[in-house]
């Protein structure tokens, strides 16, 4: 696979990954209000604990979300910002729920 060809299927991936209403609640979450634990999003979202660590692997396997270790928790923040730019043309004007 070329390069031209290899950008256009990581960018396929970050918009299969984005494509699901939990995982774009927990990413519009994130970036409003922002470094967020599993716990934080359970609540936010009524999702199971394994329902959300699955959407988080999903979410960090295409490198939108990137993790950091704190004690026993791990935090979650957007680690691309285009993910950014991509939110808020979707929900342009529209509050967001922080989790």
């Amino acid at each position: 696979m070329d390069d031209k060809q290899m950008l256009y299927q990581q960018r396929a991936e970050m918009l299969k990954a984005l494509a699901h209403p939990v995982r774009l609640r927990i990413v519009r979450g994130l970036l409003q209000c922002g470094c967020r634990n599993v716990s934080c999003m359970e609540r936010a979202t009524g999702q199971s604990q394994s329902a959300i660590s699955q959407h988080l692997n999903r979410l960090r396997h295409a490198g939108v979300l990137e993790c950091a270790r704190s004690g026993n928790e791990v935090y979650y923040q957007v680690a691309d910002r285009r993910v950014e730019a991509i939110i808020e043309a979707l929900f342009e004007g529209e509050e967001a729920d922080c989790l």
